[in-house]
């Protein structure tokens, strides 16, 4: 048996967010009793875009938008490939955390993208903490505070060495294979 837990990118850097320290205490329990296991850690999944197609559809997404800052950069991710080498070889990867990030763009870079992939318009709106804090509640303000603070930092290139045979998209040629008229409208 080969346990593949999915925690969160950065969460073994102590961030103080109470979502990232709880998948940490899971990753630390799981050391501690033994199992053989591989921690994959993504940072942000660009199909989190497929939970706020409203915002999309009105030509702006709440996912970049919250924070952080329009110029900070954020890493997004897709990771079920990984994952599918790791239960693969499983003798190579057990004992081993990977945060997982395959781009890094800012939100006006995201919404640019966007734009020139489907056609449509988009611009980047950055949400007040005060409005993540109503909406959201504490855990997610202390959250996007860390990303304009400190962020995650992920050695893509170093994930690519690792995983040479996964094609690790970059925003663009995820957003070009999916089907934005079917989810736009």
């Amino acid at each position: 048996m080969h346990l593949v837990f999915t925690s969160v990118g950065s969460a073994n850097r102590q961030t103080g967010i109470p979502h990232f320290d709880s998948k940490y205490e899971v990753e630390k329990h799981i050391a501690k009793v033994g199992v053989r296991a591989t921690i994959l850690a993504p940072v942000a999944f660009m199909e989190d875009l497929y939970f706020i197609k409203e915002q999309l559809a009105k030509g702006f997404t709440r996912r970049h938008s919250r924070r952080p800052e329009p110029s900070r950069r954020l890493p997004s991710q897709t990771s079920g490939a990984v994952a599918v080498h790791v239960l693969e070889d499983a003798g190579h990867f057990t004992g081993k955390r990977f945060d997982l990030a395959s781009d890094e763009l800012t939100g006006n870079d995201a919404m640019a993208i966007l734009a020139r992939v489907t056609g449509r318009p988009f611009s980047y709106y950055q949400v007040p903490l005060d409005v993540i804090r109503q909406r959201m509640g504490e855990d997610a303000v202390k959250m996007y505070e860390w990303f304009d603070r400190v962020g995650f930092a992920v050695d893509r290139a170093a994930l690519r060495r690792e995983f040479p045979d996964v094609n690790f998209h970059n925003f663009e040629s995820w957003a070009k294979i999916q089907d934005w008229n079917a989810l736009l409208s």
